[in-house]
């Protein structure tokens, strides 16, 4: 199974919408046979495993890291391929939450007499598809808010200026986060303050699934030779209903109408339609008002920081907006789920204690 998880991750910035997900086919030790889903619409994991297998698939068994699919969608049921193939027994990792799925294909198994395991290394199964299982089960993506500060929490100059806080080994991991992202999300205000493009740059063999870019812009206020309307990546901006574009600033870009919540988007609405256009995994990169928004709001899932060595001084621009405390216990609390240097910085990947 950590062998089929290893083979999921290949697929990390290519099979969205789609979950992530390996499959390897085995006589006890020998390995007949692998495979994993490399692009949404393509082959699934099982179908590459059962073809390099061929008849050394007959009672064999079929370790795969999410539930086999039972309907047909782009491409058939797994279900069925596993039990034509003559599969004696299947282990799966997690069990689909999809509705087409959720159940059904360990069900068809059963039935046709294969004998099914689950649960081996469904943590790690459930990590790598976080967004994925986020969306299904809660309605909403998985949100990763990413920032970068100095040593005494700043993220920029008084002036705005934050070019750059961080080093080349900091900002190409950041490539990578985004890469396996379904949409990079920002505000409107950080596009006036730094025309962003919020695209993925990988080494040009890398591949990678074009990447929404999402733009809160509640009163179209936005540039029009910004960077987010060249028309160069998919865009969607997220708008008040009584906003109107005034000209034809935003004719490479999709519009649609979210409602308000006082003098902003409301965040939980955002969140309710990206899903709905089936965005797993966001990835959030804005200023600290927005982002200490998704933080009061209950729907950051994940902070991603990183920490350079590096003084900005206490005029400089806070980390994130967040409402005053009076009182200790109620302090956001974050555990650490992973650390580690790049160059000279420290990257910290934090969760909220529920």
């Amino acid at each position: 199974m950590a062998h089929a998880l290893r083979l999921a991750e290949r697929g990390l910035y290519t099979t969205q919408p789609n979950p992530r997900v390996g499959c390897v086919i085995a006589h006890g030790e020998q390995v007949v046979g692998t495979g994993y889903h490399q692009r949404a619409g393509e082959p699934h994991a099982e179908v590459y495993a059962l073809r390099e297998a061929g008849d050394k698939a007959r009672g064999a068994t079929a370790y795969v890291t999410l539930e086999p699919c039972a309907h047909h969608g782009r491409t058939p049921p797994c279900a069925d391929a596993l039990i034509a193939a003559g599969v004696s027994r299947v282990v799966i990792a997690a069990e689909d939450p999809f509705p087409q799925v959720a159940g059904r294909g360990i069900g068809k198994l059963r039935d046709a007499g294969i004998v099914v395991e689950t649960g081996l290394m469904r943590e790690q199964a459930r990590e790598l598809n976080i967004g994925f299982f986020s969306r299904i089960e809660r309605g909403r993506p998985w949100v990763r808010v990413k920032l970068a500060m100095s040593l005494d929490g700043r993220t920029a100059l008084s002036n705005g200026d934050s070019k750059w806080i961080t080093g080349e080994a900091a900002r190409a991991d950041v490539q990578r986060w985004r890469a396996r992202s379904s949409a990079i999300l920002s505000g409107s205000g950080t596009v006036l303050a730094d025309n962003p493009r919020l695209t993925v740059r990988l080494p040009a063999n890398e591949a990678f699934t074009p990447t929404w870019r999402v733009l809160l812009d509640s009163q179209l206020r936005t540039p029009s030779d910004s960077h987010v309307l060249d028309g160069t990546a998919p865009t969607l901006v997220l708008h008040e209903a009584h906003a109107k574009p005034a000209d034809a600033r935003f004719h490479a870009v999709e519009l649609a109408a979210i409602e308000a919540q006082g003098s902003a988007l409301d965040l939980h609405a955002v969140m309710a339609e990206l899903a709905r256009r089936h965005v797993s995994e966001v990835h959030v990169e804005a200023g600290p008002r927005l982002c200490g928004a998704l933080f009061a709001a209950g729907l950051a899932d994940e902070l991603l920081l990183y920490v350079a060595p590096v003084l900005l001084g206490d005029t400089a621009r806070p980390l994130l907006g967040l409402p005053s405390l009076t009182d200790m216990a109620a302090r956001w609390k974050l555990r650490t789920v992973d650390r580690r240097v790049l160059g000279d910085d420290l990257r910290l990947q934090l969760r909220p204690v529920a």
